[in-house]
């Protein structure tokens, strides 16, 4: 499953140009009239290691990662209430109005976010306090819990200052990655980047005059706050590149590609991308000894090739 990052902001601040420019998705601008429902779309990740290896195994189908991308119609506990399964959160600034103050609107979104979780404590709280009345010594302790929690918020606390664990369930919304993006002159410019991203690639580069992507930055600080890392699978039908939490298995990185793979995963083989480069093909590299066998608990490495052996 792909990670989520999930994007909010205030009125006029861009962030569904952002959205948009980041997943192509073409989300209407400013035209929710009311609508609770979210956009959602896929942001690739750009890795120049995935064409060489694809090149290498002459590859007829070439898929990048990518992180999906959840934007809610405004602000709110019941809209920011759409967020509490994502990954991160991307704060969208306006860095371009006459009277813009990035610094301002953070403050504002990060007590947005804040009120939206004192929101759902007291809802989870009201909901755990009726099934308790049943005497099960779990619910009576969650309610314990949720009302010492709801007062250390009532106080001016934060869940970040929260010093005991918080229930499973509560998926709170300001202990998550929260990443400033400034979209103006001092950040990015999301309506040139939106222009750009409606471009072929080879067009928008040409444009850019060399210069990189400030998409691409954007990502680059998503994959970087979220401690990311890349492998790849090669093979001539499809070479596909796809992402996983550092410290992650090898039975982990099996579930991302398919939950079958993992259920049946025997064995996988692993070979470093520039290796593979390097020898041509899997069967020389096999030859050279490079290419070895692991077990499901192996760590992933970035840029690790993997072919993972399974039986269902």
């Amino acid at each position: 499953m792909a990670l989520e990052v999930g994007i909010v902001g205030l009125p006029g601040a861009g962030k569904t140009t952002i959205f948009n420019a980041l997943t192509r998705a073409g989300a209407q601008v400013g035209g929710y009239s009311g609508s609770s429902k979210e956009h959602v779309g896929m942001a690739e990740i750009a890795d120049e290691r995935l064409q060489q290896l694809a090149e290498t195994v002459k590859a007829k189908k070439v898929t990048k990662a990518s992180i999906r991308v959840v934007d809610v119609p405004g602000t709110g506990p019941a809209l920011l209430g759409n967020l509490r399964q994502v990954d991160a959160i991307l704060a969208v600034l306006d860095g371009f109005s006459p009277d813009a103050d990035p610094s301002r609107d953070l403050e504002t979104l990060e007590l947005e976010l804040l009120v939206a979780d004192r929101d759902h404590v007291e809802r989870r709280l009201e909901r755990m306090t009726k099934q308790a009345k049943s005497g099960d010594a779990m619910l009576k302790k969650e309610v314990a819990v949720l009302e010492r929690l709801l007062a250390h918020l009532d106080a001016g606390n934060t869940l970040r200052d929260w010093s005991e664990e918080l229930p499973t369930e509560l998926d709170p919304l300001t202990t998550k990655l929260l990443i400033p993006l400034e979209n103006g002159p001092n950040g990015i410019d999301g309506a040139l980047e939106l222009e750009l991203a409606e471009l072929s690639d080879e067009e928008a580069e040409e444009f850019r005059e060399g210069k990189p992507s400030a998409l691409n930055e954007v990502v680059r600080r998503l994959s970087e706050a979220l401690d990311l890392i890349g492998f790849f699978t090669a093979g001539e039908k499809e070479t596909r590149a796809w992402t996983l939490r550092r410290g992650q298995t090898a039975l982990e990185a099996a579930a991302t590609i398919h939950t079958d793979i993992a259920r049946g995963f025997i064995r996988c083989e692993v070979i470093r991308w520039d290796d593979l480069v390097a020898s041509g093909s899997h069967s020389e590299a096999s030859r050279k000894g490079l290419q070895r066998l692991e077990g499901k608990d192996y760590v992933v490495v970035d840029g690790d090739v993997v072919n993972i052996r399974f039986n269902v």
